[in-house]
């Protein structure tokens, strides 16, 4: 292998674990915001409605507890990286990590928390929930594939 070829590996192999680490921490931010904006804020879900109010406290603290997990375990990693991302040049493969994260993270809580286990809606006590789904799964697919659009953008440049 040359010289030249090792760079170019070495190169992609930091623009995948960037990415990596963007999912970290785009998975950490989504559930971040979700907690603060959504549950907190507008008060319109808990984690786990099923229960009574302590118990959705208590589901929302533990949520509120895995998403600073993957927010602390994405700034370690991305502290650790910190030569191989001024070494590539470009924070692309770390945003479109974040964008994936963001999206597929809310793709999966409105897919699968929302609809198959039932765990709570997005917008609890309302008689009609379907627009706020729609809205919901279709502003994380547009965020999901912005990520994926801009991951494929930066690896053919």
């Amino acid at each position: 292998m040359t010289g030249t070829e090792r760079l170019e590996r070495n190169k992609e192999d930091a623009a995948r674990s960037l990415l990596r680490t963007g999912v970290i921490l785009g998975v950490g931010l989504a559930g971040t915001l979700d907690e603060v904006i959504f549950h907190q804020v507008l008060q319109w879900h808990n984690f786990y409605v099923h229960v009574e109010e302590s118990g959705r406290i208590v589901s929302d603290g533990l949520l509120h507890l895995v998403s600073s997990a993957f927010l602390m375990a994405g700034a370690l990693r991305l502290w650790r990286q910190r030569h191989a991302l001024s070494a590539l040049g470009s924070g692309m493969p770390l945003v479109a990590g974040v964008l994936m994260g963001v999206g597929g993270f809310n793709l999966y809580d409105g897919t699968v928390q929302h609809k198959l286990l039932d765990l709570h809606q997005v917008r609890e006590g309302i008689a009609n929930p379907l627009p706020y789904d729609i809205a919901w799964n279709l502003t994380a697919l547009g965020v999901l594939l912005a990520g994926v659009w801009l991951w494929r953008r930066e690896r053919v440049s």
